[in-house]
């Protein structure tokens, strides 16, 4: 009868350890359920871009013809009829690849415009924001926290907001209508600053102070300490200064007059409505350099997003 309340109390402590496992099971289930369900609605534009390019354009008209039809006076018409989305082509055809990529070479003009311009953006913007931060992250100062801010105030504001006094800037340097009216903003962009003084601040002092002890001057710091370190913040900044200057808009429409040397951003919302899979076509190929850095990048974009600082074993 003694050990009746004990039992009592284990009994209890064994419920509610499985009504915390049952609980916690719950959770894990609800949110892998959760994250499924915004992976598919995430990837579903994806999926559907690549399955319908390799559509016939009589299937691809038969589908989305109503969305893109126009009346008389060039205006839209209201759709009346539910739209079929297809995943699976009736008959899978290369059709519209042949054409993008043999008998029209104005999209991979296009496509070599966008290369042109953002290879020289994420290549001299991570070079000057490497320098920059290590500038910010070594010394300190009232003056250099005041810049450093203002680099922050910059990086929030919009790209329109700064596109008039670019295109103000461009004039006067006598730079518009050619590439560098796009460069150069780029390459002084503010973020990757911000993004590696941030991660450069986390490399201890220490390891400063034992490279200037063995003799170390600024320039191996920077290029034997830090960058090896911050190679991961590096990459990072690459990844998204790629993809946000890859989709980039409104900076070639407002400072590069010429078309020809519009970037197929650009194109894409050019593409007439009686080439709706060529449309798809291109978006694929469009969408690959990205999927591919992101993709083989995707570890270094973690580390350098989460790394807090230390040397690595």
């Amino acid at each position: 009868m003694r050990n009746t309340p004990i039992r009592n109390l284990e009994r209890r402590d064994k419920i509610a350890k499985r009504i915390r496992k049952t609980f916690g099971v719950f959770k894990i289930s609800l949110a892998t359920a959760i994250a499924l369900f915004f992976a598919i609605l995430f990837l579903t534009p994806i999926v559907l871009t690549i399955s319908n390019s390799f559509m016939a354009q009589s299937e691809i008209s038969a589908n989305y013809g109503s969305v893109f039809a126009t009346n008389e006076n060039g205006g839209k018409v209201f759709i009346s009829e539910k739209v079929n989305l297809k995943f699976i082509p009736d008959i899978v055809s290369f059709s519209q690849y042949i054409t993008v990529l043999f008998k029209s070479p104005e999209y991979l003009l296009k496509f070599w415009n966008s290369v042109i311009l953002v290879g020289p953006i994420v290549v001299f913007q991570l070079l000057v924001a490497s320098l920059a931060s290590y500038g910010f992250a070594r010394y300190r100062g009232k003056i250099r926290e005041i810049i450093f801010f203002s680099y922050i105030i910059l990086m929030l504001m919009p790209y329109q907001v700064t596109l008039v006094p670019n295109y103000l800037v461009s004039n006067w340097l006598n730079i518009l209508d050619t590439n560098k009216a796009s460069w150069l903003p780029g390459i002084f962009s503010p973020f990757a600053v911000f993004l590696l003084t941030k991660f450069m601040r986390r490399i201890p002092e220490s390891v400063i102070e034992a490279a200037q002890i063995d003799g170390a001057g600024e320039w191996q710091i920077y290029r034997k300490i830090c960058m090896p370190l911050c190679k991961g913040a590096i990459c990072s900044a690459a990844i998204l200064v790629f993809i946000d200057y890859w989709n980039m808009v409104e900076q070639p429409l407002i400072l590069l007059s010429d078309a020809e040397k519009h970037p197929l951003s650009v194109f894409l919302s050019k593409i007439n409505a009686g080439e709706i899979g060529l449309a798809f076509a291109v978006a694929t190929i469009y969408m690959i350099p990205s999927l591919l850095i992101f993709l083989y990048g995707e570890e270094y974009l973690v580390d350098g997003i989460t790394y807090q600082g230390g040397i690595k074993g």
